[in-house]
């Protein structure tokens, strides 16, 4: 028997149902459900210091447990020294089984070692369904040796769903164990 991740299984038992009672969904694939995770970093630094890109791209490699790949500049900033086609940061995109593990880590291990935790914000919904979700340290991940950073940055991450309104997508991903605060 294959492995299934604990919030892919708890998806089909329990949220599904919870979500079709909640918005009154008429047939099984108009459930919103999580598409991707996007994490990436951006490393303002790289233009004087080419390894921090590969010190960037190592981490979220870690943290994820896939590769990363370097995101590469679109154009000329005179003011900032950057040049097209320079690197200037890291992005992993999960999907599927690793998309759930990576979530089941954040729920679970990251987000309650961040100092003075009381929920994730409401207000990074992009009105398309979309949250973004800023960690301003990536030593909450227990995969990171504290001993072995070199320098304390944090990143982004962008969960994309497959729902139309933000109610919607705000009811999936609290379902699926993210705590946001309370208003």
């Amino acid at each position: 028997m294959a492995y299934i991740p604990r919030l892919k299984e708890e998806y089909k038992s329990r949220v599904i149902s919870a979500l079709t009672e909640e918005f009154g969904y008429k047939n099984v694939m108009q459930v919103p459900k999580l598409e991707k995770i996007v994490i990436s970093r951006g490393v303002g630094a790289a233009v004087s210091d080419k390894k921090l890109v590969d010190y960037a791209v190592e981490e979220l490699t870690k943290i994820t447990g896939q590769k990363a790949v370097p995101t590469i500049s679109k154009k000329d900033v005179a003011s900032f020294k950057l040049r097209k086609g320079m690197p200037i940061g890291a992005k992993v995109t999960l999907r599927g089984e690793r998309m759930y593990e990576f979530l089941d880590r954040l729920v679970t291990s990251a987000l309650p070692r961040v100092r003075d935790f009381s929920g994730i914000k409401t207000e990074g919904f992009d009105g398309r369904g979309n949250y973004n979700l800023g960690v301003t340290e990536q030593i909450i991940f227990p995969e990171i040796n504290i001993d072995k950073v070199n320098k304390i940055a944090g990143f982004d991450i962008t969960f994309v769903t497959s729902a139309e309104t933000d109610k919607e997508a705000k009811s999936l991903l609290a379902e699926l164990g993210l705590p946001f605060k309370k208003n």
